[in-house]
């Protein structure tokens, strides 16, 4: 059973004020430490214990669960067992739960007179985060000092990935063969290298829609399921969510899909794009945008059932042309065209022929879902330099139930002379593998650069997203 002691180091901001201001009023030095603190170890202790020497009282805050970005499944432990643990260490005072994503506001608002960080931190340019710069801003605003404690080291997500691994042996593998050929600093030079990068995002609009009920049980008067509305949520989908994803990574971000002339949901839409993306709409007649409205039971989220608003049949002559007019005219302009084609009706022959023999670089997402199975294959596009579909999609595609997923990327390589294709694996836990083809030893690049073309890449990967 915990001491009633410790629970009683754990504060929240408003108690820790009036605190900390008594403290400040009898002339008590305040030290202020922050981290996620997932495991603890004695790196940790040897941490709090040298921060304690700078001051009388030794305050913690701990990361909110929200605002750890460490990866899938952490933290491991919630906030409250973090918060309960870094308690229950002697020189820590009194311990917080961070609301916020950095340290910043929480330094303003409790005002240390010494801010402390750990050894890893000294040379500020180390931190790819470059919260550091922040927080040291932050504490000196507030009259404090920065300080960094020379104590032995050691990495709690290094020890959380041994220990509470997430991945089966071949991802493990393929993670740590990544870890050895590319740093942090790769990476992070590679993504704001696709900063620069102009990309055309093209296919269907489409509004999820989540309403979310409690089931009351079987009409009295029939064998309906009544169900009891509870609240719902709204996103903007297909192609909307695809070019918002991009706009996170690129700054021009140009936007082509088809809404409908009756409730085309233009307003909700464009409250929802990010500001970097440029959109082209084109409209089509005596049809609503299309909208998935699932009804979902929220003792397990499980969806019921969904009704769909659309019209998934060709467009007119008269749209479909001035479409691939607009496409021909402008996609010269980008150096990457992503496609997210659902099948709904706005993608046909006509376009499928512009984007493969216009754009520098094609990569395409083509969906068999319930409204389309069996007739949107990714076979449909004659040519591709990137292709991301999942497991039952690359069946339809090549007609064949049984064969390894690897056989059906080559297969699929082959039809559309494609150089790296990506594949939701058939087994929920997730499966990383690359089969080089035609390579003649030569190493992939991580990221392909849209004027290049690759030999195959093949990685398999439960629910990829672009």
């Amino acid at each position: 059973m915990k001491s009633k002691g410790t629970l009683d180091k754990i504060k929240t901001l408003d108690e820790m004020s009036n605190i900390i201001q008594a403290l400040k009023e009898s002339g008590k030095t305040i030290v202020h430490c922050h981290g996620v603190f997932d495991l603890l170890h004695p790196g940790h202790i040897r941490h709090f214990e040298a921060a304690k020497r700078e001051g009388d009282r030794l305050i913690v805050t701990v990361t909110a669960d929200k605002y750890v970005g460490k990866g899938p499944g952490r933290p491991v432990f919630n906030q409250r067992l973090r918060a309960e643990s870094v308690a229950a260490i002697q020189s820590v005072d009194y311990v917080l739960i961070n609301e916020w994503p950095r340290a910043t506001v929480a330094i303003k608002k409790l005002k240390p007179d010494v801010y402390v960080k750990g050894s890893d931190y000294a040379n500020r340019g180390d931190d790819i985060t470059e919260g550091i710069y922040e927080e040291e801003e932050a504490v000196k605003s507030v009259g404090g000092r920065i300080h960094f404690t020379d104590e032995v080291t050691f990495s709690s997500a290094n020890l959380l990935n041994r220990l509470f691994d997430v991945y089966p042996e071949e991802a493990r593998a393929f993670l740590a063969r990544f870890c050895q050929n590319y740093s942090a600093q790769d990476i992070i030079k590679r993504f704001d290298d696709l900063k620069k990068m102009k990309v055309l995002v093209i296919g269907d609009a489409i509004i999820d829609e989540y309403h979310y009920c409690e089931v009351m049980g079987k009409a009295s008067k029939g064998t309906t399921i009544t169900t009891k509305y509870l609240e719902e949520e709204i996103f903007a989908g297909g192609v909307l969510a695809a070019a918002n994803h991009v706009a996170g990574f690129c700054e021009d971000v140009h936007l082509v899909t088809c809404l409908g002339n009756q409730n085309s949901q233009e307003e909700f839409i464009l409250n929802h794009l990010k500001p970097n993306i440029e959109p082209k709409f084109f409209y089509r007649p005596e049809t609503p945008t299309v909208v998935k409205r699932r009804f979902v039971d929220s003792a397990f989220l499980a969806k019921m059932f969904e009704i769909c608003y659309l019209n998934d049949e060709e467009l007119p002559k008269s749209l479909n042309r001035e479409v691939c007019q607009y496409l021909t005219a402008h996609i010269d302009d980008y150096d990457l065209v992503l496609v997210t084609d659902f099948g709904h009706g706005f993608i046909g022959t006509d376009i499928v022929d512009v984007l493969c023999k216009e754009a520098k670089f094609l990569a395409i997402t083509a969906q068999s879902n319930s409204a389309n199975a069996g007739f949107n294959l990714i076979t449909k596009y004659p040519r591709a330099d990137y292709v991301c579909i999942d497991a039952p999609e690359a069946r339809l595609a090549c007609h064949d139930k049984f064969a390894a997923l690897e056989d059906l990327a080559l297969n699929i390589a082959k039809k559309l002379r494609c150089s790296r294709i990506a594949i939701g694996s058939e087994i929920m836990s997730m499966r990383i593998m690359r089969r080089q083809y035609l390579t003649r030893g030569r190493r992939l690049p991580l990221l392909p650069s849209p004027r290049r073309i690759f030999t195959l890449g093949y990685t398999s990967i439960p629910n990829p997203v672009i």
